[in-house]
Order: structure tokens, then sequence, then C-alpha cells
């Protein structure tokens, strides 16, 4: 099995592409080993010393190591478990419903279907490219709730992404769009 790492605007954060699906059509952010025990894989990579969060994609993990730590101390460390892992056969996560919770009233879901559209066509491509992701929390009153997570959840401009960049597109496209927020 080979994994490729690639860098990203954070350089306290790596992500690394097994090279076959991790989540599909999901994300998970894992901020500390208590969130990550849902995830097997999270957990295992919590168990090295230095690591700091972590996040599972569509087909990658990206891992932010604490400050102290080197990477070529750690690299060698997060490939092997994630190389492990794989070969094991254990599921990425064990409760797949714990990953999502949205906020959403009945009568929005077409305007909803629209947001998510957008965000999974044009938005979170570009994210996904810089080792994070953006996942979609709610939608109530014509405020968009979303979180950003991986590098994207530590880097300075994460703030400019979410109001001038994501905001625009999406009150450009969706006129019920009013402002977009970040989630906790």
């Amino acid at each position: 099995m080979f994994i490729e790492t690639e860098g990203t605007p954070n350089p306290a954060t790596l992500k690394f592409l097994p090279g076959r699906e991790v989540l599909g059509d999901k994300t998970a952010d894992f901020a500390d080993a208590d969130a990550a025990l849902i995830s097997p894989l999270a957990d295992t990579l919590f168990g090295l010393a230095g690591v700091k969060r972590v996040i599972l994609g569509s087909d990658f993990v990206t891992v932010t190591k604490d400050t102290g730590v080197e990477w070529q101390e750690l690299r060698p460390q997060v490939l092997g478990a994630i190389m492990e892992f794989f070969l094991s056969g254990r599921p990425v996560v064990s409760d797949t419903a714990a990953l999502e919770a949205e906020d959403v009233l009945p009568e929005d879901a077409e305007i909803v279907a629209q947001i998510k559209d957008l965000l999974d066509e044009r938005v979170r491509p570009a994210v996904a490219g810089d080792g994070g992701d953006i996942i979609f929390r709610g939608f109530r009153d014509g405020v968009v709730s979303l979180k950003m997570q991986g590098s994207c959840s530590g880097c300075p401009s994460s703030t400019a992404t979410l109001k001038h960049g994501i905001e625009n597109l999406l009150k450009h496209y969706i006129p019920e769009v009013q402002s977009v927020t970040q989630a906790a």
C-alpha cells in the first residue's frame, strides 16, 4: 500500500492520501481523542504522541500536530498507523449516525438541496485540495451554518473564505440565503 502525503497551507497539518476511500461522501473532524472514540482510525492516530487533530474525508486523512513536534518524527508514525489500519480491515467509523447533525426545517428541503449541491460542486473540491473540508450544519431564517474542518479550521484566511467567497457564491445563486456563519 502506497500512501501519498501533501502539504497544506497550515504548516502544522499534513494531508495523507491512502489511495482508497476513507469516508466516501461524509467527513468527520475530531478535535481530540475523546471525540475520536467513534472512529477506530482516528482513535489509532490519537494514540500517537503529538497528534492534535484528525479529519477524515472522502479519500484522505488530515492530521494536525502539536507544537514542539516535528513532522520528520511524526510523519512516518502516521503513515505506518494508517497503513496498518487499512490492512486490518476494520471500519473507519463505528457509528456513522453520530457524524450527521443538521438544523433544517422540512419546508426548506429544496433550498438546502441547492446549497449542498453548490457546496459539493464548487466549494468542497477547493477546500479539500488544501487538506480541509466544509460541512453543512444548518439553514434557518436565511442563515447558512457551515463548519470548517481539517487544516481550514485553524487557517487565518478561513473567515475570509467563509464570508467573502462562500457567502457571495451562495447569495448569488440562491436568493433565500442572507448570510453564512461558522458553526461551532
